[in-house]
């Protein structure tokens, strides 16, 4: 929230350009500190939060202590549905937050979740830094949101399991299997046979553990910091699906914020993703020999065989009818023909 009112800080941002009083560093943005929250659903220890983290420290020295960012991870101020209500209102400054959560709002933000549809992450960032991205982008500000142009990778998905491991398709079937509150997603699993159950990533583990979910989805990164291999016994590297984090900031709250303040969170927001992209790669393999060492059995799959099993179902006709022909066609150049 903002330490001062909005009418007065744009008061005093203005009087500053008119007298030319702006020092030669973007830092100096008005007589009293701006304080702005940022949110996300992610553990404290998560790489995304760790350059979060750097970044904003980054900014606090370049404005001189006048532009003061709280972190909040590991819904400390609600889910992820809650945080986003709290940004489109204006009671929350800023969040990271995955595309397909987003897209219970906006449906095109979850179109690089698409199940099977991204083979490696050359195709991820040419989308995503591309056509793809300033498509889903352009959505997001007709919301009331801004996001920053850099996504953040939240990572391959991989399946883990306390009954069995997912070897193949039919390992699916009638697997209750824990996702987020994606529709996608739950169309994808529902589509293989099995019984998905939303729950948001705060209840995942107490749901593993109490067996109202035999088993979960998400990147090597969130499984070991979220501790899941305390109440799972398998992971399958299935590489079933791809989402980013998008950096948000309430619309309501950007514009009360002077340009050169906004000029300075780009800047170390945006090189700080680009860096946690690097930070997910170099360290999936150190995530998976960590994870066996704490006794996660790990088999690979084909990914080819479970999109076939897909393609036979009518997820893929379903989804492109969802994303509308415009996305799914901007999606196929660079994912390849899809189902």
């Amino acid at each position: 929230m903002l330490t001062v009112s909005r009418r007065s800080l744009l008061k005093s941002a203005v009087g500053v350009v008119a007298t030319g009083a702006l020092l030669k560093s973007p830092a100096v943005l008005a007589q009293a500190p701006i304080k702005l929250k940022l949110g996300n659903d992610l553990p404290d220890t998560h790489s995304v939060n760790v350059r979060l983290k750097e970044a904003i420290e980054a900014i606090n020295a370049d404005t001189k202590g006048q532009l003061a960012i709280s972190l909040f991870p590991n819904n400390q101020l609600g889910s992820d549905t809650d945080m986003m209500t709290q940004l489109r209102s204006g009671a929350l400054e800023l969040a990271t937050m995955p595309g397909t959560v987003l897209s219970t709002l906006i449906p095109t933000a979850s179109l690089t979740g698409v199940g099977f549809a991204f083979t490696g992450y050359d195709k991820v960032w040419a989308a995503m830094d591309g056509e793809v991205g300033k498509f889903i982008s352009g959505n997001i500000e007709k919301v009331g949101l801004v996001p920053f142009e850099a996504v953040w990778d939240n990572g391959f998905r991989q399946i883990t399991s306390s009954t069995h491991p997912i070897k193949t398709p039919e390992d699916l079937a009638n697997f209750k299997i824990r996702v987020p509150v994606v529709p996608l997603w739950v169309a994808m699993f529902s589509a293989f046979g099995a019984a998905p159950v939303s729950i948001p990533l705060n209840e995942a583990y107490s749901a593993l553990q109490t067996k109202i979910a035999d088993g979960q989805e998400n990147p090597l990164a969130l499984i070991e910091a979220a501790k899941f291999y305390e109440v799972q016994k398998y992971c399958s590297l299935t590489n079933h699906a791809w989402d980013g984090f998008w950096f948000l900031s309430s619309a309501r709250i950007w514009k009360t914020i002077p340009q050169d303040a906004q000029q300075v969170m780009q800047k170390h927001f945006n090189a700080a993703a680009k860096k946690q992209r690097d930070d997910i790669v170099k360290a999936n393999v150190e995530y998976q020999k960590a994870l066996e060492s704490k006794g996660l059995t790990f088999n690979t799959t084909q990914a080819e065989v479970f999109q076939a099993a897909l393609a036979k179902t009518s997820f893929y006709k379903d989804a492109k009818a969802k994303f509308g022909d415009q996305a799914w066609s901007l999606l196929q150049k660079y994912a390849g023909n899809i189902g």
